[in-house]
């Protein structure tokens, strides 16, 4: 018994260090992040507390102002020079404040405030019941087609729970790209992946569609966070640690103090080779490049569009900034393994992106190919590995985002009675029937095509000059190649728009609110600004191009 006792007390004395060390948060530099979140949580209160009549109003408020207020935020960090000189680690090693974090921070910030515009909508549908309604289901749960479903419909529900749904996705997102060690960005991937599956499946119209992709969404997105979670423990078992900084070392031979246990595994390439193509699996899933883009065209057309827009303009920016510090601060002692593979993919990425939307006859799925051709164009400057890839990156995630948004806010313009009108053949002669939305919708096309005076342009010749500098010459070729099988199906559908007969049943063009009038004007202004006089944002993506280690 005595024996049992002093062993007891020997393990809790062992165990229990004097003290457990109080975390130290910067809250100040944390504050983006923190703004969201908060206001996310407040929105749930909104939905619990209020009635049901004054939610949309109060949802639409604390989103906008928390947005505006986070953006603001991140210019204060960025004109306390904390993306240049004063770039640090914070919360204990977890997050780091630097120049591409609130780089990126900024742009998912600004693409989330225009995207919510379009949440809010409520003058494209029809009125049902003398009640306004958006694109989100009168009441998720119902039965589709049942009678709780037409009943909701009746009473004038509207599913207001979008707005805290989208805080909580960009508050993952923000961490995400500034995760400094493997859980943070975990955690941060599912913090943003759950409320999108979640809003995919919230379509009014078509909702068996919306549910489909969710579930697909959903299925699929699970297999990617095994394959990322399962890279984080193998990484772990190779060096110890899950910092990026601490794994760089073990990466480049430089630990000082080498425990036994470490020594053993510090060896074993095959558990970092693994590990790292593991995690790089669960970010490329992400991003949509081939071969993990399967989802990527079903999910597109099956959400509703203004959640989709949302979702292709703030994910991949997300992503790929989590890639570029994975491969730039964590990897680079594995480059020459990484950059053949990377290599690749970019170039099945581009020509498979390309080529398939050719064959697309539906306006949701071809811009979701076209997504992924885009994606290519970006890993074409994540492969150059030189500041100037960094840079060029950033602004061609910036300029595609906003591209992204107007187009998809056009598409949930053009309506027929069943909703809305993606299938191509409806949009012929849309150029004589709305010359506007038809004219706006070219613009972004143009855009996407890499046309001179768009933003598309200047980003794709910052990447490709980037990637050219950096020795991958040949995907350049590669990906002018892609680029002119691409120009051909935007110039198509611009042709199909201006210079066929309209069709006598074709669809009707609504007239929106100010408030997707607003984001289709913003994503023009963006397009055309960044396109015209890029310099200044491209010096602005070049001092943010340098990351804390």
């Amino acid at each position: 018994m005595t024996h049992a006792a002093t062993v007891h007390s020997l393990w809790t004395t062992a165990a229990a260090p004097d003290k457990i060390p109080s975390p130290d948060i910067e809250y100040g530099q944390l504050s983006p992040t923190l703004i969201v979140l908060g206001a996310a949580i407040v929105g749930v209160l909104i939905e619990a507390f209020l009635p049901r009549r004054q939610r949309y109003a109060a949802q639409l408020f604390v989103s906008v102002v928390a947005l505006a207020a986070a953006f603001a935020a991140v210019i204060g960090l960025a004109a306390g020079d904390y993306g240049t000189s004063k770039a640090r680690v914070a919360a204990m090693g977890a997050i780091a404040v630097d120049g591409p974090a609130l780089f990126l921070q900024g742009t998912i910030l600004l693409v989330a405030l225009v995207a919510v515009f379009t949440f809010a909508e409520r003058r494209l549908d029809p009125v049902a019941h003398g009640n306004r309604v958006d694109s989100f289901a009168a009441q998720a749960a119902a039965v589709p087609g049942g009678d709780a479903e037409k009943a909701a419909v009746k009473a004038g529900f509207t599913t207001t729970e979008v707005f805290p749904l989208v805080l909580f996705a960009v508050g993952g997102m923000l961490v995400f790209p500034s995760a400094n060690d493997l859980l943070t960005l975990f955690v941060a991937l599912e913090v943003f992946s759950l409320p999108l599956y979640v809003l995919c499946a919230l379509a009014r119209r078509h909702r068996m569609l919306s549910q489909e992709a969710a579930v697909k969404y959903f299925l699929l997105g699970a297999f990617s966070s095994a394959f990322l979670l399962f890279g984080i423990a193998l990484l772990y078992g190779y060096a110890g640690t899950v910092t990026y900084a601490g794994i760089a070392d073990v990466v480049d031979g430089q630990v000082r103090n080498v425990t036994p246990a470490l020594a053993g595994t510090m060896g074993n390439d095959a558990l970092l080779l693994i590990g790292g193509a593991m995690v790089l699996m669960g970010l490329l899933f992400k991003i949509g490049a081939v071969p993990f883009h399967m989802w990527t065209p079903d999910v597109y057309q099956g959400a509703p569009t203004p959640v989709t827009g949302f979702m292709a303009a703030a994910t991949k920016v997300a992503a790929f900034g989590a890639l570029l510090r994975l491969l730039y601060v964590v990897l680079p002692g594995l480059r020459w393994d990484w950059r053949p593979v990377m290599w690749g993919v970019a170039i099945v990425t581009m020509l498979g992106g390309a080529i398939v939307a050719v064959t697309q006859t539906d306006v949701k799925r071809l811009l979701a190919y076209s997504s992924i051709a885009h994606a290519g164009f970006i890993l074409a400057g994540v492969i150059a590995t030189t500041p100037e890839g960094i840079s060029s990156v950033l602004f061609y995630l910036a300029a595609y985002s906003f591209v992204t948004l107007g187009a998809f806010a056009v598409v949930t313009l053009v309506r027929d009675a069943g909703g809305e009108a993606t299938h191509l053949s409806k949009w012929a002669g849309l150029g004589r029937r709305s010359p506007l939305v038809a004219a706006v919708f070219a613009v972004f096309l143009l855009a996407f095509a890499g046309i001179p005076l768009t933003s598309g342009f200047a980003g794709k010749f910052a990447v490709f000059k980037a990637a050219a500098d950096g020795g991958a010459g040949a995907l350049v070729v590669i990906g002018v190649i892609s680029s002119a099988i691409a120009a051909f199906f935007y110039i198509r559908v611009i042709v199909l728009m201006f210079f066929s007969e309209p069709r006598t049943d074709g669809p009707s063009v609504a007239v929106p609110s100010p408030l997707t009038s607003s984001a289709i004007a913003i994503g023009v202004a963006v397009t055309l600004v960044l396109g015209v006089a890029p310099q200044y944002f491209l010096d602005l993506a070049s001092q943010a191009g340098v990351f804390v280690r």
